[in-house]
């Protein structure tokens, strides 16, 4: 599948579908190689098999559930700006099932690759509260 083909959400979306699995180096089919990476937290990454690392260290497994893919009005083929928004579902480390982890993506997709991906979660917030330095 060629992202020139994909309209920009399908972009995001498949990119996400492949990095979910996790098969980081299909996934790179679909992001530009001067790529932009921030995770929750401001950790830069610059390859989707970064992202499938940090993924493994904060996790056993860890899957979206996708509710919206929006693109935002005004963009361009030249540029377009992609949100992808849903929650969280999978394994902590200690062999503990989560879901309903909320999350929101931030995509820049030009010229049928992905640029910059922003992630934002309440991963974070959840380990707080499991190792009790924090209340929801």
């Amino acid at each position: 599948m060629s992202s020139t083909t994909l309209s920009p959400g399908a972009i995001v979306d498949e990119f996400l579908r492949l990095i979910m699995i996790p098969d980081p180096a299909a996934a790179s089919r679909f992001v530009a190689p001067d790529l932009q990476i921030r995770f929750t937290g401001g950790r830069a990454m610059k390859a989707p098999a970064e992202c499938s690392a940090f993924n493994a260290t904060r996790y056993q497994w860890v899957k979206k559930k996708i509710d919206a893919t929006e693109t935002v009005a005004g963009g361009t083929d030249d540029e377009t700006v992609v949100y992808s928004r849903g929650t969280l579902y999978g394994v902590w480390p200690d062999g503990t099932p989560f879901e309903g982890n909320r999350y929101v993506d931030r995509y820049v997709v030009r010229r049928s690759l992905i640029t910059q991906m922003d992630v934002w979660n309440d991963s974070a917030e959840w380990l707080l509260v499991r190792a009790g330095l924090a209340t929801l």
